[in-house]
């Protein structure tokens, strides 16, 4: 576990106006990376010294330019107002294959080269040559293994988390997460049922759903989201909008969680309570709910706290693991968290973690707050996960003092 409580305060004035220009940075992204995703690896791996015989030169860098320009023209098709899943797919996993095969091309296109060179092998040509066909080999092997990384049902991550303020009743409360599903372009409607008959072998109390179910709208991703529906708990099971709801008509996505079954907490909470002691289970909508524009849609923790007994024990979801600074401000205990995939894509993390506080696991903020942040349950976009594997998330809350026997 993070603890960030002693320097949090210092590495945020110091890196605020770094991260501000990065920000500001990444708003060209959209128009320069498609270029640069393309045009390095077609540089490295034709045009460095590889002297390859014209016919493969041509070849190859008609390639390349065709994926410069069908990549964005299906993704705009894909996500755009036409919503087209199939050239969404095309888009998407082209977009990937282009980070995967740029990430390899700089890494080997440097380091490969040079060691290399320092060992002395073979002739300049041959050398390029090597390189070229690593870097190919090394993004075939990674996309595979992207693919089927992605498309699997998740693993299991358990692990114990202690609360100073949850009283005995509720020591071994079982919490299951599943976050980020992101129902899409490519039918998983067979991968949610064993998603949800994996959830139920975890005999949790309580399950949650931090956000992100869907790309597309309740209506057309309904068939994929409907095993929710199968998902078993003891007490409860509860929901709150991601941000990419919100891009979807997100009061349909909230209509039919409630529909299914769970308890949409849209800056609401509801009680957990066992053995004389109760747990306040809070919710928020995501913090891009108020740009979106739909009425009635914000953040609003102290409306989700509402009412309720501040000196018991709060779990708050949250989408983003970023609204942890409220979370903080305000005593929450435990905040769980999807949004960041882990990265998704190695080494992709490196952008997250300019937007967001934490990555992946559990993390310390503050003097009481905990963040537990999930890799995420499916994926979004391209079709791959890379060093970054999905989970379902099994925590059991701990009391400092551990039930007394009758």
């Amino acid at each position: 576990m993070t603890d960030t409580s002693d320097t949090r305060s210092a590495d945020s004035e110091v890196q605020a106006p770094r991260r501000s220009r990065l920000l500001r940075l990444m708003r060209y992204l959209p128009l320069i990376a498609p270029v640069l995703l393309w045009a390095v690896p077609c540089g490295v791996l034709l045009y460095t010294g590889q002297h390859w015989p014209l016919p493969v030169t041509l070849v190859g860098t008609a390639l390349f330019v065709l994926g410069l320009v069908v990549m964005p023209l299906a993704m705009g098709r894909g996500h755009g107002r036409r919503q087209q899943d199939r050239a969404a797919i095309v888009g998407d996993t082209l977009l990937g294959a282009s980070w995967v095969l740029f990430t390899w091309s700089v890494l080997l296109g440097v380091l490969l080269r040079l060691a290399l060179t320092v060992a002395g092998v073979g002739e300049s040509q041959d050398r390029a040559r090597i390189v070229t066909w690593a870097v190919l080999g090394t993004t075939a092997v990674l996309l595979a293994w992207g693919y089927a990384e992605a498309r699997r049902v998740p693993r299991v991550r358990r692990l114990d988390v202690q609360l100073p303020r949850l009283g005995t009743g509720l020591d071994g409360l079982r919490v299951a997460l599943i976050t980020d599903t992101h129902y899409g372009p490519l039918d998983r409607a067979r991968w949610s049922e064993r998603v949800c008959e994996t959830v139920n072998t975890l005999e949790a109390d309580l399950v949650c759903h931090t956000g992100d179910i869907a790309d597309g709208t309740a209506e057309r991703r309904r068939a994929q989201a409907v095993p929710l529906g199968t998902v078993q708990a003891t007490q409860a099971r509860v929901y709150v909008t991601g941000n990419h709801e919100y891009y979807s008509e997100a009061q349909g996505w909230v209509d039919l969680m409630d529909e299914l079954g769970w308890k949409p907490l849209r800056n609401r909470h509801l009680l957990v309570e066992r053995g004389g002691d109760t747990l306040v289970v809070a919710g928020v909508d995501d913090v891009t709910a108020e740009s979106s524009g739909l009425a009635g849609h914000r953040a609003n923790l102290a409306g989700a706290l509402d009412g309720a007994d501040p000196d018991l024990p709060v779990l708050l979801l949250a989408h983003q693991p970023k609204f942890v600074d409220r979370a903080a401000a305000d005593g929450i205990d435990l905040q769980l968290s999807g949004h960041t995939h882990g990265g998704q894509i190695w080494p992709f993390h490196h952008l997250v973690r300019i937007d967001q506080p934490a990555l992946a696991g559990l993390s310390r903020h503050g003097t009481r707050t905990l963040l537990y942040t999930s890799r995420g349950t499916g994926f979004w976009g391209p079709p791959f996960r890379v060093f970054a594997p999905s989970e379902i998330t099994l925590l059991v809350l701990r009391s400092p003092q551990p039930p007394t026997s009758p």
